[in-house]
């Protein structure tokens, strides 16, 4: 990758390569991230004794208007967006930090030199765990910068909102900055890390924003350049020819309006059926799906009531929550998943608070080991929403390992008069996927997992982002294996993971025998019309052209070709 943009002048634009994220193409000045908030030292200087307690309550107060502020946003937000705002706010408000900044202001700190101690205290700790744990680095120190600059008059840090829609640039996002994005003001965005599956990636495609991520050489384009983000063929050009960019944007603009005259149900050109589901999070979510003409939501995240929480939600809260969704879609396919909490979701009253490796420890269906209520609960919840709306939606365990585990979880589901299903998301799932559809009525592989899992590639890390790429050929072939188990057992497999959003993706999937593809609602229409372009066995020949290469960059290229002409 190019690591300058400078050239001779005869050169024309340079363009910088990366992974694309999200298709379309936008062009305008660049903006990046309000800078760097001015940190405050320890200079020996204490508070007096009599004044410390008023310091503590002057911290306090600083977290929880952060901690309002990134809730605030979150309600006006959907989906993955209002998740992570959420988590964001939850870390404002954690007692263990706040307990920290206490100590230290208790020993003489000023608040704010309190407040980047503490925060310290939490980084070095994740960052000495490793995994998922470092990855809540920069959260912290996302949410100690907001509290600083509270404590200090300084302005908020994050994303600015330029008067003129302009194009992001940045080494990378913090994730509440990248979900509080409004794409009314930023047209595209663009990263020097990250991979498809990290948040700014999950975040962007929600939100439509074109995006390219791990773009070599983007930290040396200055502010106010003018450049072109194309999300399809995974570039940056810094000072495009205007005629060109404007061709660009066009010809981006007229496939997108053409996306817009899709209206289901989803099938292939020799009318194969594959249904085309959107990701929703809550009400709202569901509701523009079925405006963006989703057949139906084949993954909703109930996190969202969880987290941000000192306390589990009660049932009648719960059940509210998930009959928006439900009502949503009546008579059509909703599919559940019961809380994922854990790992890069912990939760207060649920998650350990000391896990050396939480991606490996109690996350999914396995927080019901240490309080079985809560699944019981959950499902009670989603039993009278179901009863609420006259419907009968799906209902799916996440991180289901082994056969009783699926048995277990299917018993509990069918004695309430619900579906069952699980989430494929590890690889002995895999293995015994025919012994689990012996228990449940249904699969979902969850590819943003099943790629970390299988390739023990932590899915949040900018710098192993090639070895949890949705086209990495092992990962194609675990979803393969899975789908035979389906058609041996007569029961649909469906993906909910990020790799059901590429349209390209998509037909090999259906290749490979998968029967519903789940995506992010702004994903729906070009999944579906990409898919009404080509004939069943055309996507079966781009998925054995994918499996038979060696790396994701390959696979991509051989179900191109493949398809090249249909």
């Amino acid at each position: 990758m190019s690591s300058t943009v400078s050239r001779p002048a005869t050169a024309g634009p340079a363009v910088l390569t990366g992974t694309p994220v999200v298709p379309g193409a936008a062009v305008g000045p660049v903006v990046r991230p309000v800078g760097v908030i001015r940190l405050p030292t320890d200079d020996g200087a204490e508070v007096p004794v009599a004044e410390r307690e008023p310091e503590k309550a002057r911290y306090g107060a600083a977290a929880e208007t952060v901690a309002e502020r990134l809730t605030s946003r979150a309600a006006a937000a959907t989906g993955v967006s209002a998740e992570v705002l959420s988590t964001t706010a939850g870390i404002a408000r954690d007692r263990a930090l706040r307990t920290a900044a206490e100590q230290r202001i208790d020993a003489g700190a000023p608040a704010a030199v309190a407040a980047v101690q503490a925060a310290q205290q939490f980084m070095d700790m994740f960052a000495a765990l490793g995994g998922l744990m470092a990855e809540r680095v920069p959260d912290v120190r996302d949410v100690r910068d907001r509290i600083v600059a509270e404590l200090t008059g300084q302005g908020e840090p994050g994303v600015p909102a330029p008067d003129v829609p302009s194009i992001l640039l940045a080494d990378d996002l913090a994730p509440a900055d990248t979900a509080g994005l409004d794409p009314a003001r930023i047209l595209g965005l663009a990263t020097r890390l990250g991979g498809t599956t990290s948040h700014t990636a999950i975040i962007a495609r929600q939100l439509g924003l074109p995006c390219v991520v791990g773009v070599g050489g983007l930290d040396a384009v200055p502010a106010g350049a003018t450049v072109l983000v194309d999300g399809e063929q995974g570039t940056v050009t810094v000072d495009p020819e205007p005629e060109q960019a404007r061709a660009r944007v066009a010809a981006a603009r007229l496939a997108a309006d053409a996306l817009a005259a899709y209206r289901g149900p989803g099938r292939t050109k020799d009318g194969h059926v594959v249904q085309v589901l959107a990701n929703v999070q809550d009400g709202a979510g569901a509701r523009a799906a079925a405006r963006a003409h989703a057949e139906g939501v084949g993954l909703f995240r109930t996190e969202l009531a969880f987290l941000g929480r000192a306390e589990e939600p009660s049932v009648e809260e719960q059940a509210t929550g998930y009959a928006e969704v439900l009502a949503a879609f009546p008579g059509r396919k909703v599919v559940v998943r019961t809380l994922d909490a854990g790992s890069d979701k912990p939760l207060a009253f649920a998650t350990p608070p000391d896990e050396a490796n939480p991606a490996l420890g109690v996350r999914g269906l396995r927080v019901a080991r240490r309080d079985p209520g809560l699944l019981e609960r959950q499902l009670d919840a989603i039993a009278e929403a179901a009863a609420r709306t006259a419907s009968t939606p799906w209902v799916m365990a996440p991180m289901v390992a082994t056969v009783p585990e699926a048995a277990g979880f299917a018993a509990a589901v069918r004695g309430r008069g619900l579906v069952p299903g699980v989430m494929i998301e590890v690889p002995s799932a895999v293995l015994h996927a025919e012994r689990l559809l012996a228990h449940v009525d249904f699969l979902s592989i969850g590819t943003n997992d099943l790629s970390q899992y299988a390739l023990a590639a932590d899915r949040l890390s900018a710098d192993l982002a090639e070895l949890t790429d949705p086209w990495q050929p092992a990962l194609l072939e675990l979803v393969a294996l899975t789908a035979a188990a389906g058609r041996r057992a007569g029961k649909p497999v469906g993906v909910c993971g990020e790799a059901a959003a590429d349209p390209l993706l998509g037909c090999v999937l259906v290749g490979l025998g998968i029967t519903s593809l789940s995506c992010a609602t702004s994903a729906v229409a070009g999944v579906g019309a990409r898919l009404s372009t080509v004939e069943l066995d055309a996507c079966r020949r781009a998925a054995e052209a994918a499996l038979a290469t060696d790396e994701p960059l390959a696979a991509r290229t051989a179900a191109q070709e493949a398809l090249a002409g249909t």
